[in-house]
């Protein structure tokens, strides 16, 4: 398995599988922000609101694959305010049903994480459904709970669920040695 990081151009190149993650990551009930069944084509086009994020430096992706299958994904989205630029958020982080139990998502977490770090970013924060197996990858590496949100958010069936909003401390620069304009 390899994980890498996406340019503009390399997301717009693999919108499809992407799409294609992120139905079977809803299909699966993950609650990643979309109601089942989640059309393919919307899928695309969520996938393709973002390339201009990512050709702006606002959000960074990246995307694991096992050879030529592209089968996990994560983000971080970069805030553009002045006072935020310490800080990032988690976003996505999503693997493929049939490649769970791998330690997929530990890998793209790290990669996250680290990437981050050498960025000079000392502060990550997510949201994520409480009680779900991604909650338990957090804790297990070191992400702290800030609190519980009840009815936060509806879960591919569309029931409300509670979330819970994690954060993590990283090493870097401060924030005001970073190059990332905003």
């Amino acid at each position: 398995m390899t994980v890498s990081r996406l340019d503009a151009e390399s997301l717009t190149g693999c919108l499809e599988e992407l799409a294609d993650l992120l139905t079977d990551t809803v299909a699966g009930g993950a609650s990643v922000g979309f109601l089942a069944p989640l059309d393919r084509a919307a899928a695309v086009a969520w996938w393709r609101e973002r390339i201009a994020a990512v050709a702006a430096g606002r959000l960074a992706v990246w995307v694991a694959r096992d050879g030529e299958r592209l089968i996990g994904t994560v983000g971080l989205a970069l805030p553009g305010k002045p006072n935020s630029r310490h800080r990032a958020e988690l976003v996505k982080l999503m693997v493929h049903r049939d490649a769970r139990g791998r330690g997929l998502g530990r890998r793209l977490l790290t990669a996250a994480e680290r990437a981050a770090a050498a960025d000079g970013i000392t502060l990550l924060h997510l949201d994520t459904e409480a009680g779900s197996p991604a909650e338990r990858l957090y804790r297990g590496e070191g992400w702290t709970p800030a609190g519980t949100i009840p009815d936060y958010a509806a879960d591919p069936r569309g029931v409300l669920r509670p979330t819970t909003l994690y954060f993590k401390r990283l090493g870097g620069a401060p924030a005001g040695d970073r190059g990332r304009s905003g």
